[in-house]
């Protein structure tokens, strides 16, 4: 049930609208003022607030927006007998979900307060989702290594600087890069990601600058590249070792200009993107072999962070290994199942030649193959199989 606060200094509008609402199963307080009606909010968890905006002590729109501060998905509907269009406005500016005049007319009155509700929820849900990203994308371990990779995004994350991320295929270069652009004031933008060494040398000109129709035999039609996809957001380039020396000057062009031609066009067109890059490789044997331009590791590597090897960092294998049997019960929809003390510091004498990922590989393993208790026999039998 639906709990709402009504919030009016005039006794019988505050009773019609408790028996209007009451009527259709809503669970109604009411304050006879702002300061009543703040003191109400702070102390109690409400759907949506009824809100007049001329009122004794603390008036509807200082209420709101104090209320709004708290950040909290509470939806307020403002009702006054002096509306116009410059009150709604300002009301909308401070957070408010709706303004409605006085007398209140009923059907307007009950899709609002529905509507409402159901914003609220999506609010929720949203806030629910985002914190179960945030946890498969995070960055999981104690070492000092792996604080010193989570003190480093947290401080460049907010900035605009590029940032280079090196470190052994399966060690978390992308997790770096997902939280540098959580922590940017990007993150409501999009993070669009490019596996260089996935896309065949002809083809990734095309995937990251686009094409126009008829540019080569297969462009049938005009393609949107993914700097333009990224424009306002944040463009992750893994792998980009593998990237031709062709590509590697357009994209040395693109951070130069901040501009991209599409193949087969003449047209500039200007994009907004930040740009984080990632490989296994190191960059100074490419440069020095001539595989890789120098003047585009500087332009990237503004901000270098090295992700470090599982096996340099043991102690961090419990703490990601209790991680991943949470997230795999939870996809297979089970209940997590326990290991053993001595299972567990076999798993962190293992070499893991294939990092974190293959350490959630053999976690998932382990949870498909084992019983609720995960004993040291079955971490021998199947963490490293015959091939």
């Amino acid at each position: 049930m639906a709990k709402l606060l009504i919030i009016d200094d005039e006794k019988a509008i505050r009773g019609a609208l408790r028996d209007i609402l009451e009527y259709e199963g809503y669970n109604i307080d009411e304050a006879s003022d702002g300061e009543q009606g703040l003191e109400m909010f702070k102390q109690n968890d409400y759907d949506v607030v009824l809100c007049d905006i001329r009122m004794p002590k603390v008036d509807g729109l200082e209420l709101l927006q104090r209320a709004t501060e708290m950040g909290r998905s509470t939806q307020f509907i403002m009702i006054s007998a002096f509306g116009n269009v410059e009150t709604a406005v300002e009301a909308t500016k401070r957070g408010a979900f709706d303004f409605i005049s006085k007398p209140p007319d009923l059907n307007r009155l009950l899709v609002t307060v529905k509507n409402a509700i159901e914003r609220g929820k999506m609010i929720v849900e949203t806030k629910v989702l985002k914190k179960k990203v945030y946890r498969l994308n995070e960055i999981v371990g104690e070492s000092i290594a792996i604080q010193k990779v989570k003190d480093i995004t947290d401080k460049v994350g907010p900035t605009e600087a590029r940032v280079l991320i090196t470190g052994p295929n399966g060690a978390g270069k992308e997790m770096v890069a997902k939280r540098l652009h959580e922590k940017s004031n990007r993150a409501t933008m999009p993070l669009i990601e490019v596996n260089c060494a996935a896309i065949p040398s002809e083809l990734i000109e095309s995937e990251l600058f686009g094409h126009e129709k008829g540019s080569f035999t297969s462009a049938v039609k005009q393609r949107i590249g993914k700097f333009e996809q990224a424009d306002g957001g944040t463009l992750f380039l893994d792998e980009i070792g593998d990237m031709s020396l062709s590509a590697q000057s357009k994209v040395l062009r693109a951070l130069q200009e901040s501009k991209i031609t599409r193949v087969g066009g003449d047209k500039e067109i200007k994009v907004n993107v930040r740009v984080f890059a990632a490989t296994n490789k190191n960059l100074h044997v490419e440069i020095a072999e001539g595989r890789f331009r120098e003047d585009l590791y500087h332009r990237l590597s503004v901000i270098p962070i090295y992700v470090p090897p599982l096996k340099q960092r043991p102690d961090d294998i419990p703490l990601l290994v209790d991680k991943f049997l949470d997230d795999v019960a939870n996809e297979y929809g089970q209940s997590s199942k326990q290991i053993e003390k001595e299972a567990m510091e076999y798993l962190q004498t293992l070499p893991w030649t294939g990092n974190v990922r293959e350490l959630r590989n053999v976690v998932e393993r382990l949870v498909i193959m084992c019983n609720d208790l995960i004993t040291l026999e079955d971490v021998r039998i199947f963490a490293t199989p015959v091939i």
